[in-house]
């Protein structure tokens, strides 16, 4: 991505930030929703916007809501962000937050498991007691 591809992306997440702290009025869009980031295309045309959503169950209900509204928050974030043409908006679920916190419990999991065999293996034997 181009730094102004970059740049514009950047701006373009905190502007949608902006709007959803400002409310959106689709009952569809509730819970905690952040924004995790967004990524441009080259010709500038569209923004893809990811977001994360707990309870995370309600995460495409609030993706259909944020779609839904899309024009609406294309139109406000399009006051914040000094562009001529403010590229059209798409939204995604993003479970990378997920998908770490996943991750960080099996590696604690095989952490525990492997101090539980160095315990094991560092105890006497029952049987060398003289």
């Amino acid at each position: 991505m181009s730094r102004r591809n970059e740049q514009m992306a950047s701006a373009i997440a905190d502007a949608v930030r902006e709007v959803l702290v400002r409310g959106v009025n689709d009952p569809r869009v509730s819970g905690l929703v952040t924004i995790t980031g967004a990524t441009v295309a080259d010709d500038l045309s569209e923004a893809t916007i990811g977001v994360s959503v707990l309870p995370a169950e309600k995460g495409n209900e609030v993706v259909e809501g944020l779609t839904a509204a899309s024009g609406h928050i294309r139109r406000e974030a399009g006051e914040l962000v000094r562009v001529r043409r403010l590229p059209f908006l798409r939204f995604r679920l993003d479970d990378s937050l997920k998908k770490q916190l996943g991750l960080a419990q099996a590696l604690g999991k095989v952490a525990a498991e492997r101090a539980e065999k160095e315990r094991k293996a560092s105890e006497p034997s029952q049987g060398d007691e003289s």
